[in-house]
């Protein structure tokens, strides 16, 4: 029997510094002392919570692409397909627009069930393309994301609880966005850091005083302390 919940935690916004890009350090030996199930549901391509699972040396418990990527740790699943979300920016393109992450775009690059357009460029003329194709667009903060309205983060943690083994309502959610609303639906018990959008904040069951990493670790030490 595990003393710790099993956690399900976002990257952007949640695990990053304080002041800008990258993962903070200081998440990861909490996380690699943690004696339950953590799942990293979030709206990057797949490779990237994988490489993070690497990093920190836990086992590979991946919601990846807001849904659209699950990976139980013995198989991997594909809830929606690329093609449409090509379309969408095949479209967007013809209408003059690019998808904002230069010639490389190694945002998109590895993506098997969307894509994501910068959030410099114009939402409106993205949401109307994205509409005729049956899609929608979520703006999680960091970009806009052009997705199937199916899956969901929330959906995702679902099928890895139950191929781990693990009752959501026993988890613990971290997360930031509109994308984390799901997940917080799922779980026991949900915060939203300080730095959150207005959805995760309304659906979180607290709302943190810190942001970013700041939080999620205030957020790790209090569930430690059974102090939630």
């Amino acid at each position: 029997m595990t003393s710790d919940p099993p956690l399900v935690l976002d990257i952007d916004g949640t695990l990053t510094r304080t002041e800008g890009w990258g993962i903070d350090p200081r998440i990861f030996d909490p996380l690699l002392e943690w004696d339950a199930p953590i799942v990293i549901a979030t709206g990057k391509a797949f490779p990237y919570p994988i490489a993070l699972c690497h990093l920190v040396g836990v086992p590979e418990l991946v919601v990846a692409e807001n849904g659209g990527v699950v990976y139980t740790g013995d198989d991997v699943r594909f809830t929606a397909d690329r093609a449409a979300a090509q379309a969408v920016a095949e479209e967007y393109r013809a209408a003059g627009y690019d998808l904002g992450w230069g010639p490389e775009d190694t945002v998109n690059r590895w993506r098997e069930t969307e894509l994501a357009v910068s959030r410099e460029r114009p939402l409106e003329p993205l949401e109307a393309i994205a509409a005729d194709h049956d899609l929608e667009v979520v703006d999680t903060g960091y970009a806009y994301h052009v997705k199937d309205r199916a899956p969901n983060k929330g959906d995702g943690v679902r099928t890895i609880a139950d191929r781990v083994g693990f009752d959501p309502v026993e988890a613990v959610a971290v997360g930031d966005s509109t994308n984390d609303v799901s997940t917080f639906e799922v779980v026991g018990r949900s915060f939203a850091v300080a730095n959150a959008d207005e959805d995760a904040r309304e659906a979180a069951d607290e709302v943190l005083s810190e942001p970013h990493a700041e939080g999620t670790l205030a957020a790790l030490e209090r569930v430690r302390k059974r102090q939630v």
